[in-house]
């Protein structure tokens, strides 16, 4: 059990005790048991120098005991049992929290409003001026008064609600005409709340009459490339325009039903809850039980499926990871941020995916090992794909580090890919990234390679532990990071093993999905100048730390847990706790990691970034770790100024840049409604998805392959080596690694000439 859980329930533990004790006439030296397990709980920790973080969740804890046992108004319902815990937590235990005043209460109204009716096709602007009398009274709820705002949100949101169920099936009755030149502002920042039911309906129909476009496109399409084939038979216009809008329809009514029996009053309210929490920061959330379920069952890995976790994101369902070695990343055909539109079932008709929440797509997605799903994808550049998976276990060693090596000339490049720093602590020989990677240099050292590159590109992070162990297999000893708790108080995390497994030339690739751990071994190797970093503009940007806290965390006793009631579980906070400093005395928070050779790539334009969220805690600095930079690291200077040079001359890299820009500025979310430009426009956003693609392939294939050991090792199980072969074919093609390998060259190139001086 964490420890910080330990320190709530003991706060938690110790007061509703003392409040039983109280109000019973009890005797206080009953308590004694108790304070000895607090103690020892205590000890232990501040071991752990982590007194100050220790303290705020205990006073946590205490804070949330005297709600429950009457020393404060209790509360009157659930919903307000939730509220205040989950304030008290906010208050106490985050890192940086903001003020729970009028100010803060304005944002979370203004935010859950755009949470519930993100296109703002809802509520009206006399709805808002109705109930901006509640916007300054979420901060009192939060503190103990009657919870009325969300029960005052909610009975309008289904009375609006309830009007649009009843009308879009009059608005799709009636056939659409595209030779107009209308368009649908489909950006939030850009549009208004309806002044009238008259403009309320015209975004409506504007809305649904984009749907039924892009589904009459696509048939004419459809129509137009089998033309040729026999036994065709030519339908008309209207004939295709109907089955356009009864398409819509049925996904439309597939949305009011989930909209009706699904997304419940309880629902909106976790919702409520969750914009309270991310106002704080985009990462400190609440899981309610089922969710919290839901992520367990995702973290055990155990099931048969196509390897994706996924979210609901404006109505659609988004691809948010990539299980390593999953079906859908052997496929090399689905990215992060995908749109899935459609699910089938082998042969059988596919489902529209439009209105389904996360758990029912993921119902649909999982099945039995071998069987076929098709998904239908809309893609970041707004086309569309159908991929074909079959459905297997997703095996859980996959996502292990792997190495290779490739060939470039008479030189051998070690290389090591690393998609999580994972650390399985619940086995005592569980497998340990920092561990593994060991293993992975040592095998490429026994191949006498002539340098290192490590591959942490889309590595969303992971073990603290093993980030510091991982950095000391490349220096001989001292800080890696630094690491701030709300009292501002510092601590430096070192590296205390002196000596260093490799000692050659290294280069680290990242990307802006390189995250968390990732982030702090990049700065580290960066802030020693031990190696060169190679990547997009910058790394993710996420400098903080979470912990999971559960709302009935005093429920369960320290002697043994119970069994779970659902009926009584409140949920859990993902509570944002610490703050990560580079040893240069820099955050990593917001900024990330500036690599030393910026290399374009397709998705720079996306603003998935921490910066790109304006709940984010902003970048500060701390004071400098005392460190000594790597004596042969003088050299990236000179390596950084050769290339930035050479790769502003680089075509390839030019055309990228230039055709993502190219794509950002037409997925600017205003939608033309007639048809001849909406072919247009997807003519020539497929004609730029398409050349960005071939951009991104190596003209000539990387020269890479699997080390004998592990050729040994995959020669017996059919599936991990056509698995492993799937890899190299990927690494073949892949530009970013062509470039870091010829820039490795370059710095082996240097080196020699140093030593030969």
């Amino acid at each position: 059990m964490p420890f910080f859980i330990k320190i709530i329930q003991c706060g938690q533990l110790l007061f509703e005790n003392l409040g039983f004790l109280i109000t019973t006439g009890g005797n206080i030296s009953l308590l004694f048991p108790l304070f000895l397990i607090m103690q020892n709980v205590l000890k232990f920790m501040f071991n752990k120098k982590s007194l100050p973080i220790v303290l705020a969740i205990f006073v946590a804890g205490i804070f949330i005991a005297f709600q429950t046992i009457g020393l404060n108004t209790p509360p009157a319902t659930k919903f307000e049992k939730i509220l205040r815990q989950v304030g008290v937590m906010l208050e106490q235990g985050h890192y940086s929290p903001k003020k729970i005043d009028d100010d803060f209460s304005k944002e979370v109204f203004t935010k859950y409003l755009e949470t519930i009716d993100p296109e703002k096709q809802l509520f009206l602007q006399s709805d808002l001026n109705q109930l901006k009398g509640y916007e300054d009274k979420i901060d009192d709820e939060i503190h103990g008064a009657p919870l009325q705002s969300f029960q005052a949100i909610n009975k309008v949101y289904e009375k609006r609600l309830a009007e649009y169920l009843n009308s879009y099936k009059g608005i799709l009755d009636k056939p659409f005409h595209f030779d107009k030149d209308e368009v649908l502002v489909d950006d939030k920042a850009r549009i208004n709340y309806a002044s009238s039911e008259k403009e309320r309906s015209e975004m409506w129909r504007k809305r649904l009459k984009y749907q039924v476009l892009v589904r009459y496109a696509d048939l004419i399409a459809s129509e137009e490339k089998n033309k040729d084939k026999k036994d065709f038979k030519p339908r008309s216009e209207a004939d295709m325009e109907k089955e356009a809008r009864e398409k819509v329809l049925k996904s439309t009514d597939r949305i009011a039903e989930r909209l009706r029996s699904k997304f419940t009053e309880e629902d909106r309210f976790n919702e409520f809850v969750n914009t309270i929490t991310t106002c704080m920061d985009p990462h400190t959330t609440f899981m309610p039980p089922i969710e919290k379920r839901l992520f367990d069952e995702h973290m055990s890995g155990r099931f048969y499926g196509i390897g994706a976790s996924l979210r609901q994101e404006d109505g659609n369902i988004k691809i948010v990871t990539l299980v390593t070695g999953s079906p859908a990343w052997k496929s090399g055909e689905i990215q992060v941020g995908d749109i899935i539109q459609k699910v089938g079932q082998g042969n059988e008709e596919a489902q529209d995916m439009a209105g389904y929440d996360t758990e029912d797509a993921v119902k649909l997605i999982r099945g039995k090992k071998g069987t076929e799903v098709r998904l239908t994808l809309k893609r970041a550049d707004g086309t569309t794909k159908v991929v074909s998976l079959i459905r297997d276990e997703i095996v859980l060693d996959e996502t292990f580090a792997r190495s290779a090596i490739i060939n470039e000339g008479s030189r051998k490049i070690g290389y090591i890919y690393l998609p999580e720093f994972y650390a399985d602590w619940e086995r005592p020989n569980g497998a340990k990234s920092a561990e593994d990677v060991a293993k992975e240099i040592q095998k490429l050292k026994d191949e006498q390679v002539d340098g290192i590159i490590m591959d942490l590109r889309n590595n969303g992070g992971g073990s603290l532990y093993d980030v510091i162990q991982m950095v000391g297999l490349f220096i001989d000893e001292g800080p890696v990071v630094q690491v701030r708790d709300r009292q501002g108080n510092p601590s430096v995390l070192r590296d205390k093993d002196k000596g260093i497994l490799y000692d050659g030339p290294l280069a680290v690739m990242v990307n802006e999905f390189s995250a968390s751990a990732s982030e702090i071994f990049a700065a580290a190797i960066q802030d020693y100048k031990r190696g060169v970093i190679i990547g997009s503009t910058s790394t993710y940007g996420k400098g903080t730390v979470q912990r999971n806290i559960g709302l009935d965390a005093g429920r369960t006793t320290l002697f043994g847990s119970r069994e779970d009631d659902p009926s009584t579980n409140l949920g859990t906070v993902k509570l944002t706790l610490q703050k990560f400093y580079r040893i240069n005395g820099g955050s990593t928070q917001l900024k990330g990691v500036t690599p030393d050779i910026v290399l374009p790539d397709q998705f720079e334009y996306l603003q998935y970034r921490e910066k790109d969220n304006p709940d984010a805690l902003k970048w500060d600095e701390i004071a400098k770790a005392t460190y000594t930079p790597w004596s042969n690291g003088n050299g990236i200077a000179a390596i950084k100024k050769f290339e930035d040079n050479r790769i502003k001359k680089d075509t390839v890299f030019e055309q990228i840049k230039a055709n993502t820009e190219m794509l950002a500025k037409l997925n600017e979310k205003v939608y033309t409604l007639n048809l001849k430009k909406y072919q247009e426009e997807q003519k020539k956003i497929l004609e730029i998805a398409r050349h960005i693609e071939k951009l991104t392939k190596t003209e000539k294939a990387n020269s890479v392959e699997l080390l004998p050991s592990d050729t040994s090792k995959f020669s017996n199980d059919a599936m991990k080596k056509e698995r492993q072969q799937l890899w190299l074919k990927g690494l073949q093609s892949d530009i970013y690694l062509n470039e870091t390998v010829g820039i490795v060259n370059n710095i082996i190139s240097q080196n020699a000439i140093v030593r030969s001086e």
